[in-house]
């Protein structure tokens, strides 16, 4: 196809009337100007990066700091190479200023000061974004970009007063640049839409972070576009979620749903954000199975059972009742009840019991050098108790170091043990939770065996500590060799008083290299976080949320979900489920527009959903694809995709419902729960009554079928 050239715009031969420079001429001027401020950024970056690498490394906050200017800096310049001019979205007019102002990715000022890109985050930029036709904002009119590999392929201006036509006629199409996004093919990762985010889902994406959001909405009512956008928004304008207050967590139902929306965040500027599904939380979640039975797995959604495992530790935190001596070289200590009780109550309350062990055999030594008589000398007494084995033995046996697997694991394998820490169950509870293999880990044990881990900390913590002692002793042993052959070797006055300082212990010290002391990898799952955003909400158990709640101390979220698409129901209100669970400052957003099912599936879909929940949140479409929907046989399964793949040379497919179909680059194959969250241009549904009977069963299908955004085929086996 022919096109008309014209600096940045690249546009086809059909759209010659908007090529006419009286149209594009500004923003040509304006794009050579941004090109030039990029040019030299990038010049400037990539010095500053080759400064920076080349910079001493140094020590604690020093190294620190260096560190995180070079992750800055090389963040910055793959943004830069990743989108070039394509950062700026489009450009508004607003009706006091004729200079039309432009929003990029990310701000923009050239040398001389001259703002030439507002970050999209920006109050400035909100116009953008949410003027309508009802509240314009101060705008008169406001133009979007396609861009394609670089170029300007097609544009869309809307108009928002009755004078402002003058100079947008001919590109006047106020639905157009959206229209044409969501009839767009889809791919293996989620496409970009920030340039075509909608006024309601904009004003979500802003909202505040304080307290607990819930954005409430149907299938393709655009919540991961909201959940993924307000992460990069709070990011940038609360400094209270910045990375060094703890950042945001975001949490996705499952992996096949973090790799399709892997590039979201990183476009928008944001690498650094942790995502996670709920299994990746704890390190059995990788293996773990579904709880076969359902009995099972409801007494294990509790919050109650979770609370179960603090009764379990308590159990290996009381103290010994008995005295004991304790033999030093020269005497005998007794130790009394009463002692062993003050040492076990020695560590700050929240002081993970593997690291409270330390705490505790320092007060007991402290004890017992208080108590002793003699006159052996502190040091030597010290050492004495020391390498006392009956006293080592008697500590590690009365508070003894535990692993989370073993507490857990013994819940559901000793009986008695679990009759102390969940005395409310019933006997036919207990006798459903008891299993043969009690390590067999399932979906249903990560709530537990999380708060297991959270409450006892790393046991090998203790190890690790002594080891790191003992490599700081050693360092500041050599250090001082260094420094005393410094001081032999250089008796005069250097005159900056640098010799004088080396014999103070403080500047010894201050010279230990920290980076050759041991250290372990941090868990960066564990946080604390300053905001969680979690998507597909509406499936978490009660025990389920207790793991990102320990992990949330300032309960600020934003949760993302549609109480329709809960596979086990959801028959409370949002804020009676949120606020059941501890939350106390919820509001509520919802979103009620489908953009991308069309509406012929819709049709489909709606009595499906609403067979099992009357008064399903069920958007409405905005769009129809004009192909309706399809039911053959799943004889035709080959035949069908064969006959789509040859006549669309873009897109994806999926199958879902037939776990022997092999999966290709081009179409996938999905069990129904996997699929929830994903888009693809054809979905083939296979057998779906299959998909069970009850609620489960018909949010199964109501999700599949939702999956569309072109074509809906439904199969079933005769």
């Amino acid at each position: 196809m022919n096109s008309l050239t014209t600096g940045v715009f690249d546009l086809p031969e059909r759209l010659f009337p908007k090529a006419d420079p009286a149209l594009i001429a500004r923003d040509e001027e304006h794009f050579a100007a941004i090109a030039d401020c990029l040019e030299q950024m990038f010049t400037d970056l990539s010095g500053r990066l080759d400064t920076a690498r080349k910079a001493p490394g140094g020590m604690g906050r020093q190294a620190l700091d260096r560190d995180q200017e070079v992750h800055r800096l090389t963040a910055r310049l793959r943004t830069l190479r990743r989108f070039g001019l394509d950062l700026c979205l489009g450009h508004m007019v607003a009706a006091d200023d004729p200079e039309p102002v432009y929003v990029g990715r990310l701000g923009l000022t050239d040398s001389a000061g001259r703002r030439l890109l507002v970050d999209w985050r920006s109050p400035a930029a909100e116009p953008f974004f949410g003027a309508t036709h009802a509240n314009p904002m101060g705008l008169t009119s406001r133009r979007r970009y396609r861009w394609t590999l670089g170029r300007i392929t097609d544009y869309w201006d809307e108009v928002f007063t009755p004078d402002g036509f003058t100079g947008h006629a001919t590109a006047l199409d106020d639905q157009s640049a959206f229209i044409a996004s969501l009839g767009s093919n889809r791919s293996s990762r989620m496409r970009d839409v920030l340039a075509t985010i909608q006024a309601d889902q904009d004003a979500i994406i802003r909202a505040g972070s304080r307290g607990a959001l819930v954005v409430d909405g149907g299938p393709g009512t655009g919540k991961t576009v909201v959940a993924l956008h307000r992460t990069a928004y709070l990011l940038y304008s609360d400094p209270r979620l910045g990375h060094r207050r703890g950042g945001v967590l975001f949490v996705g139902p499952h992996q096949p749903y973090l790799a399709y929306v892997a590039d979201v965040l990183p476009s928008l500027g944001e690498e650094d954000v942790q995502t996670c599904t709920l299994r990746n939380l704890v390190a059995e979640g990788a293996e773990a199975a579904i709880e076969s039975d359902p009995d099972v797995a409801l007494l294990k959604s509790s919050a109650n059972l979770v609370e179960a495992v603090e009764a379990a530790v308590r159990f290996y935190e009381e103290p010994p009742t008995r005295p004991m001596a304790v033999t030093t070289d020269s005497s005998d200590i007794w130790l009394s009840a009463d002692d062993w009780a003050e040492a076990f109550g020695a560590p700050e309350p929240g002081t993970p019991h593997n690291e409270a062990r330390d705490q505790i055999w320092e007060e007991l030594l402290t004890i017992l050098m208080d108590k002793y008589d003699g006159d052996e000398s502190p040091d030597l007494l010290r050492r004495s108790l020391e390498r006392n084995k009956e006293l080592r033995t008697a500590c590690s046996r009365a508070w003894p170091l535990l692993d989370a697997a073993d507490i857990v694991g013994d819940l559901w394998s000793v009986p008695a043990y679990l009759r102390k820490c969940a005395p409310w169950l019933s006997p036919d509870d207990a006798r459903k939770l008891r299993r043969t293999d009690a390590q067999a880990w399932t979906v249903s044990d990560l709530p537990l065996l999380d708060a297991a881990r959270q409450r006892l900390g790393d046991p090998e913590a203790s190890r690790r500590q002594r080891r790191h002692d003992a490599a700081v002793a050693t360092e500041r042993e050599r250090m001082a060799r260094v420094v005393d052959d410094l001081l032999e070797a250089h008796t005069y006055d250097d005159g900056e008083g640098v010799l004088v300082m080396l014999h103070g212990q403080d500047m010894r010290d201050a010279l230990v290299d920290g980076t050759a002391l041991p250290g372990t990898d941090p868990d960066l799952l564990a946080g604390p976080f300053a905001h969680i955003v979690v998507d597909e909400a509406q499936e978490l158990t009660d025990a389920e949320w207790q793991m990102l709640l320990r992990r949330c101390p300032s309960r600020s979220f934003t949760i993302v979900g549609d109480r329709a698409q809960a596979r086990h129901g959801f028959t409370e209100s949002w804020q009676e489920r949120l606020g059941r669970l501890g939350l106390d400052r919820i509001n509520l957003a919802s979103l009620s527009i489908n953009y991308r099912t069309p509406e012929e599936v819709m049709v489909e879909a709606e009595p499906v959903i609403r067979a099992v929940l009357p008064d399903a949140n069920v958007p409405t479409s905005i769009r129809s694809s004009g192909v309706p929907v399809v039911h053959g046989s799943a004889s035709d399964l080959g035949a069908i995709l064969d006959t789509w793949l040859a006549t669309h040379a873009d897109g994806i497919a999926c199958v879902i419902g037939d776990p022997t179909f092999p999966a290709t680059s081009r179409v996938r194959s999905l069990t129904p729960e996997l699929s929830k969250g994903l888009e693809f241009d054809l979905v083939v549904l296979v057998d779906p009554e299959a998909f069970g009977s009850g609620t489960e069963g018909a949010v199964d299908r109501y999700v599949a079928m939702t999956r569309a955004t072109q074509q809906l085929v439904v199969l079933t086996r005769s």
